[in-house]
């Protein structure tokens, strides 16, 4: 059986034929329960790779790049109208940023019960 496919399903009858239950393939019962997701902090379906790459992802260097030199130029002077937005988008994209890691972080530690290292951003 493949990862993809569910295996044929075997129902729990009453002697009257009406079905009260199913049988599941234990690899389909972990499956079907990573669907149900009862912690909506969780990211189903994501394979583990793509877990850790998320986990660790960090700003690109251009955003790296932008915000140092816009908290550079608020050290030394009063940052435009304009700077202040610009400074303050990518302060709100490092905030949701860190909420995705911290939520792929917890999903590998729940799922693959390993715990994910510490990052930076």
């Amino acid at each position: 059986m493949t990862k993809s496919t569910i295996a044929p399903v075997r129902y729990i009858t009453e002697e009257d034929g009406r079905r009260v239950g199913v049988v599941l393939d234990w690899e389909d019962y972990k499956r079907l329960r990573e669907l149900h997701v009862e912690d909506t902090d969780l990211l189903p379906g994501l394979t583990r790779s793509e877990l850790e790459a998320l986990a660790h992802s960090k700003l690109s260097i251009d955003q790296q790049t932008r915000l140092d030199e816009l908290l550079n130029e608020a050290k030394k002077r009063s940052l435009t109208h304009e700077e202040e937005r610009e400074l303050n988008q990518i302060l709100e994209y490092i905030d949701q940023l860190n909420l995705l890691k911290a939520r792929a972080m917890l999903t590998l530690q729940i799922r693959f019960d390993e715990s994910a290292s510490s990052v930076e951003t």
